[in-house]
């Protein structure tokens, strides 16, 4: 029997409709002033990408030569300045994008530069929408418009789109609509919806494999939310998982026939392991430990090639950590501190090398402290939307916690702090205290009518 909605009034629909426009010029302002505060370092910071060098490392380091060895038609290969055959040490998505800017710009040239962190500047500007669609269901209208602000303003979020060469951008603005997908894809019936999100899952993946822990908690989220609004959940389950697979299989093949080895998307963990288990503390990820910065380690890289020499990274920092244990966990310890306060050490040669660190621990910390104040506020509110987020900010850090860590890494997970930081920044307050206006109820009326048409049509079914 099927369940008939309540008439809304026209003045209602009207005032819902106004909000409806009003919040959409709302996040245009907010993406294009994102976009302009970029555009304006990257006309500040494209010049000295391109310059010439001996081997283009400002460029993208390994992705720019991943890249560039896409575009000159030898295909992914040769992550290091000399050429060293098929790599599977970085994962797919931004050096074929970096690839596509050098065939057409050229390589190396100031207009690629220009181009491709032009890309990131936008693609940074527009995940100012799912920061605000992830915080409007919860909290409403005014904290999720706030939330989206500081990312506008965000010096990481600047600095990592505007001035370097990486996926930074690109990860975070997938993994944010993923995240989003996931808390509100209960709203949506039939298939397609889930077989997006699968696809974008999948895309996601292939840009940085470091959000692959996160996904299982997510798809399990959204798969409980679909039971909870009568949904067929096996069949959106499957769907997804399908549509998952067949982005990520082909390149997962491809990478078993050509590196000879089990390398699903990327196979450079224990290198990132060793270099940062191999006794050497000074810094958390000391550049003598990799082949682009080491000729020794170049040299073998080249002679072993690049399966045989990853193999002997493990069996070296594995060796390393079962004689050491203690000094395993102290430093992962010290890892993990660094992870959230960018603090590592006070000696004056690392301070004299690293000038940035002191401001950056100082900005990093009163990060973590609002993160945990809205987290804290959060959990005497709503605890079941908080979940997602406590769940991302325990599994996401730990492989950084186990290799080396530093701010760039944490960038995927970025838009999600925000979120935390904008609730330790104003709470709940509004919210509880215009509960029962009449604007907010005839608002959440309006937010309320795609759930209840959708479950009206599964009772009719």
């Amino acid at each position: 029997m099927s369940r008939h909605k309540k008439p809304v009034s026209l003045g209602a629909s009207l005032r819902g409709a106004t909000q409806f426009l009003s919040d959409r010029t709302g996040q245009s302002e907010t993406v294009l002033c994102a976009l302009i505060i970029r555009m304006a370092v990257v006309c500040l910071s494209f010049q000295p990408i391109a310059q010439v060098s001996h081997d283009h490392a400002a460029f993208g380091a390994e992705m720019g030569w991943v890249a560039r060895s896409i575009a000159l038609g030898h295909g992914f290969s040769s992550p290091f300045f000399p050429s060293t055959g098929p790599t599977a040490l970085m994962p797919p998505l931004f050096p074929y994008l970096l690839a596509c800017v050098f065939r057409v710009c050229g390589i190396y040239t100031a207009t690629a530069a220009f181009v491709i962190l032009s890309i990131d500047s936008l693609l940074s500007a527009l995940t100012c929408i799912p920061i605000r669609m992830s915080l409007f269901e919860v909290i409403g209208e005014r904290r999720a418009q706030l939330a989206s602000w500081l990312w506008v303003i965000y010096p990481f979020a600047i600095y990592f789109s505007a001035v370097h060469v990486w996926d930074y951008a690109l990860t975070s603005f997938l993994f944010a609509t993923s995240f989003c997908f996931a808390q509100r894809i209960h709203l949506h019936d039939g298939s397609l919806a889930w077989c997006g999100f699968g696809l974008l899952c999948g895309l996601t993946v292939l840009s940085n494999p470091s959000v692959l822990s996160t996904f299982p908690f997510l798809f399990l989220l959204a798969l409980l939310k679909v039971r909870g609004a009568d949904g067929r959940w096996s069949r959106c389950g499957v769907v997804f998982l399908l549509s998952m697979i067949l982005v990520v299989t082909p390149w997962m093949i491809r990478n078993c026939f050509v590196m000879h080895a089990a390398s699903p998307v990327r196979d450079g963990f224990w290198l990132e392991f060793w270099a940062g288990n191999a006794g050497d503390t000074s810094t958390s990820n000391p550049s003598w430990a990799h082949p682009a910065s080491n000729p020794a380690e170049m040299q073998l890289f080249e002679k072993e090639g690049e399966a045989a020499y990853l193999a002997h990274k493990r069996s070296t920092a594995l060796t390393y950590v079962g004689h050491y244990p203690v000094s395993f966990a102290v430093v992962s310890c010290r890892r993990a501190i660094r992870f959230w306060t960018g603090f590592w050490s006070v000696r004056s040669q690392y301070l004299y090398s690293e000038p940035l660190d002191v401001p950056n621990v100082f900005f990093c910390t009163s990060i973590t402290f609002l993160m945990l104040r809205g987290i804290f506020r959060w959990w005497k509110e709503a605890r079941r939307e908080l979940l997602p987020y406590l769940f991302l900010l325990i599994v996401f850090p730990i492989p950084y916690y186990l290799t080396h860590s530093s701010m760039d890494y944490r960038q995927p997970i970025e838009p999600q702090i925000i979120v935390l930081v904008t609730i330790g920044i104003v709470g709940f307050k509004d919210r509880i205290a215009s509960a029962d206006s009449p604007e907010v109820t005839t608002s959440r009326q309006y937010q309320a009518e795609p759930v209840m048409a959708y479950t009206s049509n599964r009772k009719s079914l």
